[in-house]
């Protein structure tokens, strides 16, 4: 089975597009076509269902995906237990905060191989950080978590924006705080039920009475944004780390939170006896931090403890 059309398959089960996976893996949307095309003509299966918002998983492609992702992770246990290459990062995704810290990295460490991989949950991430198929990860995660071996470090806060369109009632405030977004509809459709993003939507509208709405298929973060900027009633919520774009007629507004802030709380996770040289380099870059004097976050979340230069 030939693991680049798996790849690219997994890919556009997340994001909902063909277009979006092809932005995430670096490669033209015809070729993410060609590669779902040859996966289905090996697996005798329809994977997608093409729609004008976006792609579909069929009842066999939602069968298929679970193994897909065991197929990757076999990939990347093979090539741990033979590779000395380059520093391996996970990331949430490709467009989304982490990814930008660890970009800002590159910058100021260019002679570090990098690769960036995308694992799918905090539970992935952990079990590859300690079987050695990657070396660190950024996740939302507390250290009574952590296996034994495997250490994590908060090393940013990220601020969330209300995002909403021109129509919506608060769409031209200034600011707005958590208990005004009580009665207001948010709608997340990329929440997965035992995901660390979960965990932290879930604590943070039941701290404040909030309804969050996952209901309905991820279709990406354009269909989401077609929505919004349609809708006077539909808002979300998003990370103001991330490298989103939408279309200019749309007019999407960004508020800012506060009284509290909330923020995303991202740490580092690695293995203690990880031996890579670049690893070193990346927890003293991170080492400073930004924390957000005031602001909400989950309890779980450990933001007074900062990446350890070394141990």
């Amino acid at each position: 089975m030939d693991l680049d059309a798996v790849r690219t398959f997994v890919a556009a089960a997340d994001a909902g597009r063909f277009q979006d996976a092809a932005g995430d893996l670096a490669i033209t949307q015809q070729a993410v076509s060609k590669r779902i095309a040859a996966l289905e003509k090996t697996l005798d299966a329809r994977l997608f269902t093409r729609t004008a918002r976006g792609a579909r998983l069929t009842g066999e492609g939602e069968a298929f995906l679970p193994h897909a992702r065991e197929l990757l992770l076999a990939e990347a246990r093979a090539l741990a237990s033979v590779r000395t290459g380059p520093l391996r990062v996970d990331v949430i995704g490709r467009r989304l905060g982490t990814a930008v810290l660890l970009r800002d990295f590159h910058v100021a460490h260019p002679q570090v191989a990098l690769e960036v991989v995308t694992l799918f949950d905090a539970a992935a991430a952990i079990t590859a950080v300690r079987d050695g198929e990657i070396d660190a990860s950024f996740r939302a995660v507390a250290a009574r978590d952590l296996p034994d071996g495997v250490a994590s470090a908060w090393v940013h806060d990220e601020p969330l924006h209300l995002l909403t369109g021109p129509a919506h009632a608060l769409a031209d405030s200034p600011v707005v705080t958590p208990v005004h977004l009580k009665g207001h509809r948010l709608w997340m459709p990329g929440i997965v039920p035992g995901t660390e993003w979960a965990a932290y939507y879930a604590e943070f509208a039941t701290a404040f009475g909030l309804s969050i709405d996952t209901a309905g298929p991820n279709f990406g973060t354009e269909v989401l944004f077609d929505v919004i900027a349609e809708s006077a009633e539909i808002a979300t919520l998003i990370g103001t780390g991330a490298r989103l774009l939408w279309p200019a007629g749309h007019d999407l507004r960004q508020v800012p939170i506060a009284n509290p802030a909330p923020v995303y709380p991202h740490c580092l996770v690695w293995r203690r006896d990880n031996p890579h040289p670049a690893l070193a380099a990346l927890r003293a870059h991170l080492r400073p931090g930004s924390r957000t004097p005031g602001a909400w976050r989950p309890s779980w979340a450990q933001p007074s403890q900062t990446v350890p230069s070394t141990g």
